[in-house]
């Protein structure tokens, strides 16, 4: 059989494996143990288990593990709450406060976590009840936090960024430093939005009152006095210093990615034990049993897709893709849209790790030879990704909102996030027509 002709079996099983409804890694293992046995050396199965050990033998996927632990510490204890109620109460006075510190609170708790859903969940089930009790409409709300959770994969430490680190073969320290610019960029967006939507919804309920007397939604409550500022602080603080302190350990070479994930595991158990007292077998039982799970879930989804990407790699799919793309001759940004409208397809049916693992072998050739720069295309091809996260069918971030608030239609929900969605979409044009928003401040920082 040809190489078209294997490549076009092995994709169509991959999808008939994936919509009967198997798990993800047992879909991609599946196929791939198929197509060894009738299209490789019978010798090869022996080596299935070596294979696996060989492509996760990184030091850079140990992170991974050590990262969950971290962010299931925070995640767990009541740090997100805190968080956003210190936020509130310095913002207070500024028109659409309350939305602009929920997005500020996504974006520093998703840095200390690492995690979309873990976001929502931690952020969402104090902000959204504290949103629509101050007269935000339910949609809103619900799109505000879904959108603020997408950048748990784009702020580090993201492990989808050190999947894309691994697969791409480009420097964690660069990819984690390329992200940061765009990730306040989409803060700020998130920001301007959220002020815009307050004033336009306050404007309404003013009209609504002065025509037929409707009582205004909105509330109006005195600002925060600086005691109560200040008595807000020694929780949140603690956290947000060991943000820092691993980013400066990673980032001033202080320490491996992941020697910086086991310091940063230690130390968030550590200030929980401390700021909330769970340090009870009873109290840590869901952190470790939920890193666990959570870390074997997706070590065994990575440990399939390289399995899967090694097979179509011998049986030069991969490659007969790559050659077949670039045959195609397009600019290179045709190519690069192309590409991104996958992704984005994709993303209405997989989650990121297994987009990047089994795609990566094709669409990196032709942007290294298009003259892209990976670093960069990494951080484009993630928040890409967010918009997976959020756009329907199958957004997870939207079904994480559904279970966090239930009371709130899943209509509105996505109504709510669609705006969040264009601005996403925005932020990768500007990215696109100024790489340096990305790249900036690695080569500032790095060389």
């Amino acid at each position: 059989m040809s190489e078209l002709g294997i490549g076009l079996l092995y994709g169509g099983a991959t999808l008939v494996a994936m919509f009967s409804g198997m798990p993800i890694a047992f879909a991609l293992g599946a196929v791939a143990v198929a197509f060894m046995f009738g299209f490789m050396p019978a010798s090869s199965l022996d080596t299935i288990t070596q294979n696996v050990y060989e492509e996760m033998a990184s030091i850079t996927l140990l992170s991974i593990p050590l990262f969950i632990l971290k962010g299931a510490a925070i995640g767990k204890s009541r740090a997100g709450q805190d968080l956003y109620l210190a936020l509130h109460a310095w913002m207070r006075r500024i028109p659409g406060g309350l939305g602009i510190a929920n997005v500020f609170a996504c974006g520093l708790f998703a840095a200390m976590a690492g995690s979309s859903p873990a976001t929502c969940s931690a952020i969402g089930s104090a902000g959204i009840p504290e949103m629509r009790q101050r007269g935000y409409s339910p949609g809103f709300a619900a799109g505000l936090i879904a959108a603020g959770g997408t950048l748990g994969i784009l702020l580090p430490p993201s492990i989808t960024m050190i999947l894309y680190a691994v697969a791409a073969e480009q420097s964690l320290g660069r990819l984690f430093l390329a992200g940061i610019v765009p990730a306040l960029l989409l803060v700020a967006l998130f920001s301007c939005y959220a002020a815009w939507r307050y004033r336009k919804e306050y404007a309404s309920a003013q009209v609504a009152l002065a025509r037929d007397g409707t009582p205004s939604p909105f509330p109006t409550e005195p600002p925060a006095t600086m005691r109560e500022k200040l008595a807000l602080l020694p929780r949140v603080l603690p956290f947000v210093t060991l943000l820092i302190g691993v980013m400066a350990a990673l980032y001033g070479g202080y320490a491996t990615p992941s020697e910086t994930a086991g310091l940063g595991g230690l130390l968030a158990l550590a200030l929980i034990a401390v700021i909330y007292r769970m340090w009870k077998p009873r109290q840590l039982a869901p952190i470790l049993t939920g890193t666990l799970r959570e870390s074997t879930m997706l070590m065994f989804i990575i440990g399939m897709s390289l399995l899967y990407s090694y097979v179509m790699s011998y049986l030069h799919i991969s490659q007969s893709a790559a050659q077949w793309i670039v045959g195609l001759h397009l600019s290179r940004w045709v190519l690069l849209a192309a590409i991104l409208l996958m992704v984005v397809v994709l993303g209405f049916f997989l989650p990121p790790v297994s987009i990047i693992l089994m795609t990566a072998p094709i669409i990196l050739p032709p942007l290294r030879a298009a003259g892209f720069d990976l670093v960069w295309f990494g951080v484009v091809m993630t928040i890409v990704m967010e918009l997976g996260l959020i756009h329907p069918p199958v957004g997870l971030n939207i079904f994480v909102i559904k279970n966090t608030a239930p009371d709130i239609a899943l209509r509105e929900i996505v109504w709510g996030v669609m705006p969040f969605v264009v601005l996403m979409v925005v932020a990768v044009v500007l990215i696109c027509l100024l790489p340096g928003l990305s790249l900036w401040l690695p080569d500032r920082l790095m060389g």
